[in-house]
Order: C-alpha cells, then structure tokens, then sequence
C-alpha cells in the first residue's frame, strides 16, 4: 500500500458507531513477574479483553449492535470494509501455516463470510490490513474510492467494521507484547454528509495514510512451540505450535509519537487547516506514555486542542479499533474540527512504519429515522 489521502472528501461522515468488548478479561495479575514495574506507569493497561470468538465473529456482533443501536435499514447498505490488524500477512502464513489454514488468513475472504452471516448485499466489500492505522486507511478508501466507484446514494450508507482479535497472535511469553494488545470490535454507518435518512454527526474533511522509512524493521512473525496461553478459568495452557507476532516496543514507542504528529500536521496543512483550528484530538491509545508524548510533539507542531488519553486502562491496545472506541467516548461534546492521529507497524521485516491522520468537522446531526 502506497500513501493514499483524501482532500475535501465528497460528502461523507460518519452517523453513528457501535463497539463490542469480549467479556473475558485478563488481568495484569495472570502476568505474574513477566510485567515491569513500570509497564502500568508507560502504557496505563490494567486489563486487556480477550475474545472466544475470531474476527469475522466480533464484527457480526458490533455490527448487529450498530443497527439495533441505530434502527437502519440493513438493505441500504451499499458497501463493507473489514478492518483487522490481526489477520497473518499471507506471505508469512504461506511460510508457516498448512495450505488450507493459510486460505483462512484471506481477509477478504473473512470480508465475504461476515456480510453472509450479517444477511447483506452490498455492491462491494473490501478487507484491509494496515495494523493500527486500519481506520485511518479504512475511512480514505472508502471516501477516494468505493463511494465514487458504487455511486454511493443519498439514502445509501457504507459500513467500516473493525475486529481485533490479537489475542490469537500473541506470545505470552513476551514480557515487551504479551500484555499490550485487547480484542475488541467496532462498526461504524459512514454515509453522505445530508442523507435524509443517516445524518452524519462527524464529516470526515480529511484522510491521509504514508510509509515512514525507519532504521530497522520493528515487527515480524516467527512459528513458536510450546506456546502459551491463558484460558478463562485464570490458568494457561499450552499449544503445540502458534504463529506469533515480534515487536520491538522501544523502537515502536520511539517512534511512533513523532509519526502521529507529524503525520496531524501534513494531513491539516494539506487540507487548508491551521493546527490552532483543530479542537480536539482523539488519537490511537497505544498507551498513555506514547499520546503523552505524542501531545508533546503536536504541541511543538502548533496544536493546541484538548487531547484524549487515558483509554487503554481496561482495554489495552485494541489497534485498528482504537480510534472509532475512542470517538465514542467523545461523541456527545464533538465540535468544531477533531484529529484523529495514528502510527502502526509496517509490514512484517520490511523498515517502515505506517502514519496517517484523519481530520473531522463536528456537525450537529437529527436523529436517524427509524427503518
């Protein structure tokens, strides 16, 4: 993926967004000593969910959510984008996996099976993967292209689904990653801006998602034996062999503040906005020493909006689903224009990471008219 932005998007917002947490939690206690003294100072995480279900699972239930939540017309969707971080890149589970569990990491194939079980029939439907800026990515692709390409209508609107299911993916025996990473779901209505039917209550003005070349690679995959995992009942348990992801903390929390910041300052600038115009920033909660330095350094970048941290204390890191949770905990006081920044790893062994923003203007949306 290349940088992809969208400036002025035509028309678009977002009406409404619904979020699923597992029920199952595990606390910082299952880690034992395998957790610093300082991780709850860094990262603010005290307890992380954890799913029974997989990806395609937890976007069902957010979804169904949303239109309970909503009263929408399920026929009126024209579009689905499925955005997970916790799918293994193909050419690693081609490398690890056997061939017919590999075919099971299609994310677009899991984008097919999700609008089956959900009864849709969308004109198109997508499944993307850009780790913690999946959103970001998510909301430009579907402004730059899928509503142009379907003709999306008034009284049409698009879904962006978000699943987390890191859990899966994680070695719990690493005491850098086992404990940052929550399973979790969200699903947003994105429709154009004046629809009679789904008003929009943000619009999204802006969207921009680019590589950032960096000195190493800080993230990749490796086959584990032996590995374990926790279960319900508070114990562990362990599997033959799991496919794991690597990640070099330090380096991601070194540089993912500068990323998200300089990534809010291009994304303004480009869409004719002055950083002192934005009122409030809402970034990704990878943990609330990264956004505290994060604000540090949008604040050397002019901003001076409210920022938003403090939200992975019972959900840990919920990657791509962070930033529509974290609009959700602001969605009653919305206004004027809000930033929502994002850093991620890129792909796995390659040096870069990816950087995004998106930029919204608060609107004071009627309520939706019941289906």
């Amino acid at each position: 993926m290349g940088r992809e932005f969208i400036d002025r998007a035509p028309g678009l917002g977002i009406s409404a967004i619904a979020t699923y947490k597992p029920q199952w939690v595990l606390p910082n206690a299952w880690f034992a000593d395998l957790l610093s003294r300082k991780f709850v100072k860094h990262t603010g995480i005290h307890e992380r969910p954890v799913s029974l279900v997989d990806e395609v699972g937890l976007g069902v239930i957010a979804t169904r959510r949303l239109f309970t939540e909503t009263a929408c017309d399920p026929r009126d969707c024209a579009g689905v984008v499925l955005v997970s971080p916790s799918f293994v890149p193909m050419a690693i589970a081609n490398r690890f996996m056997p061939r017919a569990r590999a075919r099971d990491e299609q994310l677009s194939r899991a984008a097919v099976r999700m609008v089956r079980e959900l009864g849709l029939q969308p004109r198109c439907i997508r499944g993307i993967n850009s780790f913690c800026c999946g959103y970001v990515r998510a909301l430009a692709l579907a402004a730059k292209k899928l509503a142009p390409s379907i003709g999306l209508r008034p009284t049409e609107f698009l879904l962006v689904v978000t699943a987390s299911q890191i859990s899966r993916i994680t070695n719990y025996s690493c005491a850098q990653t086992a404990p940052l990473f929550g399973d979790f779901a969200t699903a947003s209505l994105v429709a154009p801006v004046d629809s009679p039917k789904y008003p929009a209550r943000v619009e999204i003005i802006a969207s921009q998602v680019e590589r950032t070349a960096t000195t190493r690679s800080f993230f990749d995959f490796q086959l584990k034996s032996g590995a374990v995992r926790p279960n319900p009942d508070g114990g562990q348990e362990r599997e033959k062999e799991r496919v794991v992801f690597t990640m070099d903390g330090m380096g991601v929390a070194d540089h993912a503040p500068r990323a998200m910041a300089l990534a809010a300052a291009r994304t303004v600038r480009q869409a004719g906005i002055a950083p002192e115009q934005i009122e409030l920033i809402v970034p990704h909660q990878a943990g609330e020493g990264i956004v505290r330095f994060t604000e540090m350094k949008m604040r050397d970048a002019g901003f001076r909006g409210e920022f938003v941290n403090g939200l992975t204390s019972r959900l840990g890191n919920v990657s791509s689903c962070s930033i529509p949770y974290a609009l959700t905990t602001q969605w009653d006081r919305l206004s004027g224009y809000i930033a929502s920044p994002a850093a991620a790893v890129g792909q796995p062994g390659k040096p870069y990471m990816y950087q995004g923003c998106i930029i919204f203007r608060a609107r004071h949306a009627a309520r939706m008219r019941a289906a």
